[in-house]
This record gives C-alpha cells, structure tokens and sequence, in this order.
C-alpha cells in the first residue's frame, strides 16, 4: 500500500495499519478468534487499542491461543500468575473475566451450540454494511450490542457490555464499519 492509501482515521501506527487492513472488519466465524476479541475488547476498556496489539501475543500465550478448553480450567493459582505478567493488562477482573466467559463457552457446547454460531445469529449470518462517512459517525453501540450484551449477560458472561460488543462486532466483520472513502469498504 502507498502512503496515500485512503484508511479509515484511526489507523496510525504499525500494529494499528497492519490490524486495519488484514483484520479489521473482515467476516471471521473461528471459535478461538472470537473468543480472542471479545477478551481483548473487553481488556481495551479504558485504554487505546494500540496498547492492546502491543500486548496481543501476550495474550495469545497466556491464554493458550484463546482455547476456551483449555483456558476454563485455569484456577486462582493461574489467575495471581497472570496478574504478575506484565505482557497483558493486569487488571484482575478482566483476567477473571476471560476464564468465565471460557466457562460459559463450555456450557454452550454442552447444549450443542457454538460462541460463533451464538454471535453471527444476532446478525443472520450476513454482515451489517454501514456506511458511515467519518469515524466520528460510528456509534459506541447500536440498539443490537445492548441487545447482545443483555443476551450475554444472562447467560453468564462477563465483561460484555454494549460497547465492548459493538467492538467486537466490528472486529470479527459481523459489522463493515470501514468509512467509505476507506479502501477497505468495498474489500471486505
């Protein structure tokens, strides 16, 4: 890409441009992926999400490549190592977050239902195509991520308010929020 490409605004750093033209925005039903963004989301709350890339292999490590199997098991033991581990956010309730929502992951599997599958039927399977013109016309949330994080809730997850569904909409493509003078608009 030229240093003209046309990107939306809040891609300005590596990480950042990187992220915003492979990722962001793309449709991605993979379990672990899902479950990744909804826990880095749900970790950006109060900071830039140019910290969270920075910290995203971080992450991917200690949390066992976003295995929900895997991650469910972690105990209190676990959970004071991690608060030790400067290579993701250290703040207790989102670590504590992350191991229940693997847990309520688990618990739709039991009743033969998959996170990804959950997450696309709030959108039909089939992308939302806004069309915004400036990042400053993107809302924080819709009427559907309150009505998405209320669902969660009531099924036990945690760390899953509204904007922070809104985001991860965004972030697993069940949302096309590239601006449209965006070249990735039309891409994605």
């Amino acid at each position: 890409m030229s240093e003209k490409t046309k990107r939306c605004s809040w891609a300005k750093g590596e990480l950042d441009i990187v992220y915003h033209d492979q990722e962001w925005g793309v449709p991605n039903r993979d379990e672990h992926h899902l479950f990744e963004m909804l826990t880095l989301e749900g970790a950006q709350a109060g900071l830039s999400w140019s910290t969270i890339l920075k910290k995203r292999e971080g992450y991917r490590k200690l949390f066992k490549r976003f295995d929900p199997k895997k991650v469910a098991k972690f105990t209190q033991d676990d959970i004071e190592r991690l608060m030790l581990d400067a290579s993701i956010v250290r703040n207790r309730l989102k670590i504590e977050s992350t191991v229940n929502n693997a847990k309520v992951i688990l618990e739709l599997y039991k009743d033969g239902e998959t996170f990804s599958e959950l997450m696309w039927s709030y959108v039909d399977d089939t992308p939302i195509v806004n069309r915004y013109k400036a990042m400053a016309d993107l809302p924080a949330q819709t009427e559907l991520s309150k009505q998405i994080s209320k669902d969660l809730k009531k099924r036990g997850f945690r760390f899953v308010g509204p904007t922070v569904l809104y985001a991860m909409m965004q972030a697993c493509g069940m949302v096309n929020d590239h601006t449209t003078d965006c070249f990735r608009h039309q891409e994605v």
